[in-house]
């Protein structure tokens, strides 16, 4: 068991130090943080102590990798072209700070073509993208987009959308381009990973057009919507549209277990994160049936 990656988002409060310290006491040994404020478009600068004690504690904990969560203002495919340019401005900072912190991903939402065309709207992300990253050196840094539940006019529920922007944002920047897998945007968005054959099928689609090679951290996360809802609702690990034996099979599929699972699971306090977070490991050890750490 030891080889598994179990983590979970971990706030910042107070101190990024805090945010190794607080995945440590909940029995993580891979997180993901943002940098600030999800929903604030200013970013404070990182003050060079703080990074350091971050980094120091990072390393003393033995958590790794680190995901950074891109700012949930940042829209790539904007049709606005002043929403898109300060996007691109926002998403250069995350950036710069991801590689001041050391970390080894980055996950990007790819954003919504609203106002546009589908096409033109995945043009928009992966020049987006690409004007970012200019003059940056990825430094081990691997960018990520994320899936989503296809929701309104959000690009990348489909597989296909986010092969496209990686194949046109490739070759104009530095940095690799990977993807994160969000469970529960996987369901909302049509791909059965509940069942054990829907899993299968799903992982071939991913093989044949990501390269699942190139997948590189999975957000798991159960679902309180159901399939094809393009809903995103998460829901604790085991009591969603998912449920234990989904996640069993998703824990243990070999070509997965070699990934870092990372929850972003409701919270209202530490048990929860404790509880999901068992329930994770719980399930990596079985083959059978689970029942759930919630009653």
């Amino acid at each position: 068991m030891d080889f598994l990656r179990l983590g979970i988002h971990t706030s910042i409060a107070g101190s990024l130090e805090q945010a190794v310290w607080r995945a440590t006491a909940l029995g993580a040994n891979t997180f993901q943080i943002f940098t600030g404020s999800p929903r604030l478009w200013p970013r404070r600068s990182l003050d060079p102590d703080e990074v350091k004690r971050f980094r120091a504690a990072r390393e003393r904990a033995a958590l790794w990798p680190l995901a950074v969560h891109d700012n949930y203002l940042i829209n790539l495919a904007a049709a606005d072209p002043s929403l898109r340019a300060r996007s691109v401005a926002a998403l250069r900072c995350e950036i710069r700070h991801a590689l001041r912190l050391g970390a080894e991903y980055l996950v990007i939402h790819p954003g919504s073509y609203r106002g546009s065309t589908p096409e033109r709207g995945l043009e928009s992300v992966a020049a987006s993208l690409i004007r970012a990253t200019r003059g940056l050196q990825p430094d081990g840094l691997v960018l990520l987009l994320e899936n989503t539940a296809g929701a309104g006019n959000s690009l990348g529920a489909r597989f296909e959308e986010l092969a496209a922007i990686r194949q046109m944002a490739a070759g104009g920047t530095d940095f690799e381009i990977g993807f994160c897998l969000d469970t529960a945007h996987c369901l909302a968005a049509g791909y059965d990973v509940a069942s054990a054959a829907g899993l299968r099928q799903t992982l071939e689609q991913a093989d044949r057009i990501l390269g699942l090679d190139r997948v590189k951290l999975i957000h798991a996360n159960d679902s309180k919507a159901p399939l094809g809802s393009r809903r995103d609702r998460h829901e604790h690990i085991g009591r969603g549209a998912i449920g234990p034996d989904g996640f069993r099979r998703i824990l243990n599929h070999p070509r997965l277990r070699r990934l870092p699972f990372i929850l972003e699971t409701p919270r209202s306090s530490d048990a929860d994160d404790r509880r999901n977070l068992q329930t994770l490991k719980d399930l990596c050890r079985r083959r059978t049936t689970t029942r759930s750490n919630w009653k």
